[in-house]
């Protein structure tokens, strides 16, 4: 994985700031003689100093080629001009910013949809002007250039080479006091996208704990319970989840305490990979079940930006993790698994797994931590995908207050969500156990939120159904193809705005 290094740099002083998204490094560099390959100009309603200074020198070809390309300054739109008239930069690009104040979450896909314009393999440095933006519009478009950039490129023989952006602002220091806090979530942002992007074979649950335990240098308490601790605790549904595999299931524990009081639960569903099980899935879809851990990468990530940002709150993500896969050993229909939490499960369907190492989840989590409030995060069901698409994950909750608070986190970073009914709870019933895994009918996501209710108790509780928001097929703002770590700016933003709240 490669990101872009972000420089911010004041036109009147001889030295910048330079952020290494990979590395986290602060380092001071001369850019007075730098010359970049491409200069970023804004343009709003009217024009701006530098825009015309610019303009003038080039003897007015800007605005000849803004005139051409119809281009009317409306937010996010682009025009370049290849080779501009006695300018000693290969091309400048015009971004259009509209007439209205921008928002924090139009400022980010701002940022990313540059980063997307400027994609090219010939463009290396780019000097960007930003004299109309204060110190934290100017980190929020940095934030943005870099979510976009990121690039998963561990299996392919040509690497991304990373660019290097430079911001021309007043005040370099106050832009990097504003940016810290980005450069903390978009790392766990990129933990979310690395884990979800791996190759199922290089990530299974035994690996993700290994990826778990290097949050331990930042302060997290890791524990991680074996597949005989499973079974010791009655945690059969997690168990049966990972039975058909060599490896078998694993639970692990990262918390966060930089806090007094109950914590905040995050619970993750963690299959590494899903088969489907015996009822095995068939065709393109399965090649995307490497992403059905997508949940527990968020909760992880979640977990490294709170923690690297040293967050005032007491945070603990607990991660089912387990390979749904076809052997001799795997749980079958019509299985009784008994949960946990004492409830007994009827198997009627093996590809409705993720509830399965939910449930056994949000019971440990209520038994050993009695949380304030339980969150858990799941690429779910087929249903949320068919009623809300890719664009916005689906809530449920036993918590009206708390669906407010996550639709207005999710709105302030491009990460929407939207409620959908908890409900049809008939369709559980079953003539021999209190549960089948599958509803009888009804709409699948809501079935499957009904059924991950009996296993929260009174605790207040969200569920956030990620199926389609896990994987990105093509580009769009800060969010480039492949793994997105959607679910990380959204709970990040939630349990700060918890933590300032109060």
């Amino acid at each position: 994985m490669k990101g872009k290094l972000v420089k911010f740099s004041s036109v009147f002083m001889a030295v910048a700031i330079s952020f290494s998204v990979n590395a986290q490094s602060i380092k001071f560099d001369s850019v007075v003689n730098k010359q970049s390959d491409t200069l970023v100009l804004f343009k709003g309603e009217g024009d701006n100093v530098s825009f015309t200074q610019i303009d003038q020198q080039t003897a007015g070809q800007l605005s000849r080629a803004i005139k051409a390309n119809a281009f009317d300054s409306s937010l996010n739109s682009f025009v370049q001009v290849i080779a501009p008239h006695q300018l000693n930069y290969d091309r400048v690009l015009v971004v259009g910013t509209g007439t209205e104040a921008l928002s924090k979450p139009e400022l980010t896909k701002l940022g990313g949809n540059i980063a997307g314009e400027l994609s090219s393999k010939q463009i290396l440095d780019v000097s960007i002007v930003a004299e109309q933006f204060d110190t934290k519009q100017v980190s929020l478009i940095a934030h943005g250039i870099n979510l976009r950039s990121y690039d998963f490129d561990k299996y392919k023989k040509d690497k991304t080479q990373p660019k290097k952006y430079t911001f021309d602002v007043q005040d370099s220091s106050a832009v990097e006091s504003a940016y810290a806090r980005l450069l903390h979530i978009q790392d766990g942002v990129f933990l979310a996208r690395d884990l979800t992007n791996e190759a199922p074979s290089e990530l299974t649950p035994k690996d993700f704990v290994s990826e778990a335990k290097k949050l331990k240098k930042l302060g997290v308490k890791i524990r991680v319970l074996e597949p005989k601790q499973i079974k010791k605790l009655g945690m059969n549904a997690l168990e049966a989840v990972g039975r058909g595999s060599v490896d078998g299931s694993r639970l692990v524990v990262a918390h966060y305490e930089a806090a007094d009081g109950a914590p905040i639960a995050i619970a993750g569903k963690g299959v590494t990979f899903d088969s489907g099980g015996i009822q095995i899935k068939t065709g393109e879809h399965i090649v995307r079940m490497k992403s059905d851990m997508a949940g527990a990468a968020a909760a992880l990530g979640t977990i490294k930006a709170l923690a690297a940002m040293e967050a005032k709150v007491n945070v603990v993500a607990v991660m089912g993790l387990a390979e749904n896969m076809v052997s001799e050993k795997s749980f079958i229909p019509g299985d009784i698994l008994t949960t946990a939490e004492g409830l007994t499960v009827e198997i009627t369907h093996t590809d409705a797994e993720g509830r399965l190492v939910l449930a056994d989840s949000m019971w440990y989590v209520r038994e050993n931590y009695q949380p304030s409030v339980l969150v858990d995060i799941a690429t779910l069901t087929g249903g949320k995908y068919a009623a809300l698409g890719t664009k916005m994950g689906g809530i449920f909750s036993n918590d009206d207050q708390l669906v407010k608070e996550f639709t207005f986190a999710g709105k302030a970073v491009n990460e929407p969500v939207w409620q959908l009914p908890l409900g049809y709870k008939e369709m559980l019933e079953s003539p021999i156990a209190d549960l089948r895994n599958s509803g009888k009918g009804g709409p699948s996501a809501t079935t499957a939120a009904s059924f991950l209710q009996q296993f929260v108790g009174e605790t207040p509780w969200l569920h956030i159904d990620i199926a389609g928001n896990a994987l990105a097929a093509s580009p769009s703002g800060e969010v480039p193809v492949g793994g997105t770590g959607f679910g990380v700016r959204l709970l990040t933003e939630w349990i700060l705005n918890q933590h300032e709240a109060k």
